[in-house]
C-alpha cells in the first residue's frame, strides 16, 4: 500500500459537473469512502475555494478528480473541461491533484441510490456525491 494511504489525513474525491461538483471523502485510513457534500458551480475560483476549504478543515492530503473518459477511450468535451479545472486547482492546492477514470460512476451511483429506495432524478445533490464515492472508493480499492 503506498505510504500516503497510511498517513494521517484524508483523501477528497470530486465529481466536477456543468452545475454541480459532489464531494466524497475517504477516512483516515484511506479504506471507506464517504459522500460529503456538494458545491453549487459558481466559477471556477469561487469552486476552487469552496474545495480548499473542505480541504483545510478536513485534513485532507490528496485531491482525486474523476475525468470521464468515454468507453472507447476518447476524452470529450466534459473531459477536456475536467483538466481544465484541474489544472486550475493544481494552481491553488496546497496538495496533490490527481486525476482518476470514472467510467460509469454515475450509473453505479444511480444504481446504488435506487438500491436505498431513493429516487436519483429528485435527488441531484446526492447523486453527485454518491458518484464521487464511486470514483473514491474505486481509487482506494485499486491500492489495496
Amino acid at each position: 500500500m503506498p505510504s500516503y494511504l497510511t498517513e494521517v489525513g484524508r483523501i477528497l474525491a470530486l465529481d466536477v459537473g456543468g452545475k454541480r461538483i459532489g464531494l466524497a471523502i475517504s477516512d483516515p485510513a484511506g479504506v471507506l469512502a464517504t459522500p460529503y457534500e456538494t458545491v453549487a458551480r459558481r466559477g471556477i475560483e469561487t469552486d476552487i475555494s469552496a474545495i480548499l476549504t473542505v480541504v483545510k478543515q478536513e485534513v485532507v492530503q490528496r485531491l482525486i478528480v474523476g475525468l470521464p473518459i468515454s468507453m472507447n477511450g476518447i476524452i470529450g468535451q466534459q473531459a477536456k473541461e475536467t483538466l481544465v479545472f484541474c489544472e486550475a486547482l493544481r494552481k491553488k492546492s496546497p496538495v496533490l491533484v490527481e486525476t482518476w477514470n470514472e467510467q460509469l460512476s454515475t450509473f453505479e451511483a444511480e444504481t446504488r441510490l435506487r438500491e436505498a429506495n431513493v429516487k436519483p432524478s429528485r435527488n441531484k445533490e446526492m447523486l453527485d456525491a454518491s458518484a464521487a464515492a464511486v470514483i473514491l472508493q474505486s481509487y482506494l480499492d485499486a491500492f489495496r
